[in-house]
């Protein structure tokens, strides 16, 4: 295990505390490398929303801890709508929703999946498509399984709205 494997192991626990006392759920924390270095990202949620003032409470609650750590940039955000289902919790919380199954090799010609999460356990995730059975794939098949947002009740913000020309700026 690298050197920030054992690290970002070591602060976990710290971070799940920490989150608890502020209100947080605490979801993960993960290096993250990108072209312009290496993130490290702490993904938190609350119930109704993660505010930017959340989010810097957590982040200087934790950069001190963090400072073992080899980083270019941190972060604090939150894991979004279509949040990775990845522990036991987000597993829970999860069943009975739709979720896209990301495969590592093609099955069927297809690597994703989309469907109701009836199951998911070490040895496999279980999909009801609204076929007669439902689509099995084991677990170490599966890259990833993520949430798949419900939007159909947002309604569209910009209905109603009139812009009169000789108002906009520049004009």
């Amino acid at each position: 295990m690298a050197k920030n494997d054992q690290a970002l192991a070591r602060l976990r626990p710290f971070c799940e505390a920490t989150a608890a006392q502020m209100g947080l759920e605490f979801c993960d924390v993960l290096m993250e490398r990108e072209p312009q270095g290496r993130y490290l990202r702490f993904y938190v949620d609350k119930d109704g929303g993660l505010s930017l003032d959340d989010c810097e409470r957590f982040h200087r609650a934790v950069q001190p801890k963090a400072e073992a750590i080899d980083y270019d940039f941190m972060e604090v955000c939150s894991p979004g709508l279509d949040r990775p289902v990845r522990s036991e919790r987000d597993i829970r919380k999860a069943l009975g929703q739709r979720v896209s199954v990301h495969l590592y090799r093609p099955c069927e010609g297809s690597k994703l999946y989309e469907g109701t999460l009836v199951r998911m356990d070490e040895a496999e995730v279980v999909l009801d498509t609204g076929a007669e059975t439902p689509l099995t794939f084991e677990r170490k098949a599966v890259s990833l399984v993520r949430l798949v947002p419900d939007l159909s009740g947002l309604e569209d913000e910009t209905e109603g709205i009139v812009i009169d020309s000789d108002e906009l700026p520049g004009e």
